[in-house]
Order: structure tokens, then sequence, then C-alpha cells
């Protein structure tokens, strides 16, 4: 089985940033929604940027981005991949020079065979579930709703945390894991110990 990647996503703070990298998580992701409680802006984020080393990946978090947002983005943070978690099709996603993941908000009837088909450029897949508004409800959703065998990497995300991401991982098989709120003593706010159980959680899944 392949070790697991873990990206932390929502970050804010500076505390929060260095918490992340000693945990040893591969990435990071920077939320660019305003609605968000956990929204940094394009001057805040290149800020934390300064502080990740390298071979960890700074991944920036956009919903339903006009173009030139995006641009804006590119310019001031030193964005490695772009995550689209809205109703964006595949040309909405692509032309940035970047490698994106694409967000599936999971329910019941979503062909996901489909889905994914629609968007064959995209470098993987991220499955969340389905709540009002975008990302970062802290719900999870039925796992058994996954194909067996999709056309593109799986990042699984929706309510994990430390004591379900183990059977997460053994359960689905994905090339990585996504949290948000599953790591936060309040919203935007990470707690460095239940990043570290977090991470230990996946670790020990492979075990």
């Amino acid at each position: 089985m392949h070790r697991t990647r873990i990206k932390i996503c929502g970050l804010t703070r500076e505390e929060d940033v260095c918490a992340v990298v000693e945990s040893g998580a591969d990435a990071i992701g920077f939320v660019f929604y305003p609605p968000s409680p956990r929204y940094v802006s394009f001057q805040r984020a290149a800020e934390l940027a300064r502080l990740v080393p390298p071979f960890v990946t700074i991944v920036g978090l956009f919903v339903n981005p006009a173009r030139h947002y995006v641009e804006e983005a590119l310019e001031t943070v030193p964005l490695q991949v772009l995550q689209f978690h809205g109703d964006e099709s595949e040309a909405d996603c692509t032309g940035y020079g970047l490698p994106y993941l694409k967000a599936a908000r999971m329910r019941p009837g979503l062909d996901l065979l489909k889905y994914a088909a629609s968007f064959s450029s995209a470098q993987g897949l991220l499955l969340d579930a389905f709540v009002e508004g975008y990302g970062g409800g802290g719900e999870t959703f039925d796992w058994s709703l996954i194909p067996s065998v999709l056309p593109l990497p799986l990042i699984l995300s929706g309510g994990l945390h430390a004591g379900n991401v183990a059977e997460a991982v053994r359960c689905v098989r994905p090339w990585a894991v996504d949290v948000s709120s599953g790591v936060e003593a309040a919203k935007g706010i990470k707690d460095a110990a239940r990043i570290t159980e977090f991470v230990a959680g996946v670790q020990n899944a492979h075990g």
C-alpha cells in the first residue's frame, strides 16, 4: 500500500503553518473564497507561504472564481496546485500553467465516473461531503458511493479527523486525505495537537 499523502487546508496563522510543516504533512491549503471563515487575502497567504520549506506543496482553493482573480493570486502567492471547489467547468480550471484538483460534492445520484471523465485534465479528484455552501462543513459522506476504480487519483475529504481517518484510509485507500475543520480549535484556528494526532492516524492505517 502506498503512503497516503496528507493535505491540511484553511491555514490562516503562522503557528498553524509551522505546526503543519512539523507534523510531516505533504501539502497546505489557502482558502481564497471570501465567504469562508478560513479565507485569507493573497497578501496574507504570501506572508504565510514564506514559512513553507521545499517539498511541501502550496495549494490555493477557489470557488467559482473570475479568471482575473486566479491570475492575481498567481502573481502574489507561490502556488503550486490549484483546487476548484465550485461549479467550474474543465475550461474554467485550465490555462493557468499549473496542475489542478477538482472537488466533487458527494451525494446519491452523482455519477462519479462521468464527473471524472469531464475533468480528465485534472491532477486529481477531491471528494467532499455535499453541504450548503462550499467546503469545511465537517460532514462525512457514505464512502460506499465511491467506485472501486477511478481514472484519477482520489483525495478523500469531508469530516475527517484523528478518530476516523485510519478507518477511512483502510476503507477507501485514497491517494491522499484532506482535512480542515477536523484539526481545528475554532473555525480558521488550527490545533497543533489535533494536527499531530491526525497525521499519526493516517500513519497508523498503514501499520
